[in-house]
């Protein structure tokens, strides 16, 4: 229900004018990045500390008031964008800000949930240590967003997901209750794992409020190189050749479709093919060691060198300088928002075995253009873990809003044949609202009954980002 006047200025009082965003500016939260979902809100309120969520938490616990965490609003599935009934009040975190404490012996960074990821990254390198989750809104998003949707990005094969580099927690919880998690510590066998029910669980079981990261020494060697490869069968086995070559040192493997390279050097200015021939499909290798005579470019070099002899590539460019190394992370990092300048697009974020990518993005394929012909497929993502952004941007002179129209019917096309490899509808990006009624038809009915009943222990009024997940 809509918070009174009464319950309003109760809540705003907490926050202070300086946590309360006037009527006028704020539109920017009510709106997910691709305007798949705008809502409406009773308010907007940016707390300055996790005494003030925990009091705004109790207000609203005691009067059924609806709250909707944000971060930094670039999450694609629309778990932070209230609905449009205009009763939920949205909290931003972006006032809570401040790195608590980083203890370098301990590879340990606590801050505030809403730290940028960026400077998250930044305040580790400083102290000579790699905070690795990387992100290309890494800039924008926020570290308690990025543990609420359990982010994963480019450093997966390496590091793991948001999940894995996590120590402790501290949350509000829907009553208001403060739960303490800011343990530092690697062991810690007393019970329960408390902090994974909230991690990944988009603001529905608690709010996190600040955490403790993992870090790790900073790589003193770094090998890039961009290859070409045939299909992405080769690609898959050009990965176990860089592993067992390098010992595990492969930090990023990165795929990359022709189209979209052609959609960035055509809207990206200075990006350039780094490869005199055009190739259907290309990898981003990326290797790194903690030393600097790793000798990691004479490694990289046999791999490609072996890649070749196998035929599982056809031409390949070693990054000769941090610039050129930067060029080619360009090319992948860019692919996801030069998709906007082609038109529609409609977004798949997938999960398959590894050894299955191949079969899979030829299957889909096959499949959507047969039911759009002249449709653009754009596949790209992760190789090291299985994670494939199997997009589709508009047919060259189409309608815009009439391809975005048959969103449902392409995602019931591609999840399908997900769903049969025994893969995941959502590999990264979370459910929010964009995918919570279809996750039925992904996990068993124990599985949704079990997030059921701890939704209703943890948030017994339904008071948490209420219609996300489930």
């Amino acid at each position: 229900m809509k918070p009174t006047p009464e319950t309003l200025a109760r809540m705003k009082a907490v926050v202070g004018a300086k946590g309360v965003v006037a009527e006028g500016d704020i539109a920017p939260y009510l709106v997910e990045r691709r305007e798949l979902y705008v809502g409406r809100a009773a308010a907007v309120l940016r707390p300055a500390s996790t005494q003030e969520v925990s009091a705004l938490l109790k207000i609203a616990h005691e009067a059924g008031t609806a709250i909707v965490p944000q971060g930094g609003n670039t999450g694609l599935v629309g778990g932070q964008i209230p609905r449009e009934a205009g009763g939920e009040v949205v909290l931003s975190l972006a006032r809570m800000n401040r790195i608590r404490a980083l203890d370098a012996e301990n590879n340990t960074l606590a801050l505030d949930a809403g730290v940028t990821l960026a400077a998250a990254q930044a305040a580790a390198e400083e102290a000579g240590r790699l905070f690795p989750l990387s992100l290309a809104s890494e800039g924008t998003c926020q570290i308690g967003g990025n543990l609420a949707t359990n982010a994963g990005g480019t450093a997966v094969l390496r590091y793991g997901n948001a999940r894995d580099l996590v120590l402790g927690l501290e949350v509000v919880l829907a009553n208001g209750d403060v739960w303490d998690g800011m343990r530092g510590l690697r062991k810690d066998n007393t019970g329960y794992d408390l902090k994974q029910l909230f991690l990944g669980s988009e603001g529905t079981l608690g709010i996190v409020t600040g955490a403790v990261l993992k870090l790790f020494p900073r790589p003193q060697s770094i090998a890039t190189a961009f290859a070409a490869v045939p299909d992405v069968a080769s690609a898959v086995k050009l990965l176990r050749v860089a592993d067992n070559v390098s010992g595990g040192m492969v930090t990023a493997f990165e795929l990359v479709p022709r189209i979209g390279l052609e959609f960035v050097t055509r809207h990206i200015e200075g990006a350039a093919d780094p490869l005199p021939d055009p190739s259907l499909w290309y990898v981003l290798v990326e290797m790194s060691a903690g030393s600097a005579t790793a000798g990691l470019d004479e490694t990289l070099e046999a791999v490609l060198a072996e890649g070749l002899e196998q035929g599982l590539l056809t031409d390949a460019a070693l990054a000769r300088s941090q610039a050129q190394r930067a060029d080619f992370w360009r090319l992948r990092e860019t692919l996801s928002d030069v998709q906007r300048l082609e038109g529609g697009s409609i977004k798949h974020d997938v999960s398959v075995p590894v050894s299955r990518m191949g079969e899979f993005i030829a299957q889909a394929t096959r499949a959507v253009e047969a039911a759009m012909p002249g449709v653009r497929v754009v596949a790209f993502g992760h190789i090291g873990d299985g994670n494939v952004h199997f997009n589709l941007s508009q047919p060259l002179g189409a309608d815009k809003s009439a391809f975005v129209g048959r969103w449902n019917e392409m995602n019931a096309l591609v999840h399908g044949i997900v769903r049969a490899m025994g893969g995941s509808i959502s590999a990264e990006h979370g459910v929010g609202q964009l995918k919570r009624d279809e996750i039925a038809a992904t996990k068993s009915p124990v599985e949704i009954e079990l997030m059921r009943m701890l939704k209703k222990t943890l948030d017994p009024k339904g008071i948490l980002n209420p219609g996300k997940v489930v």
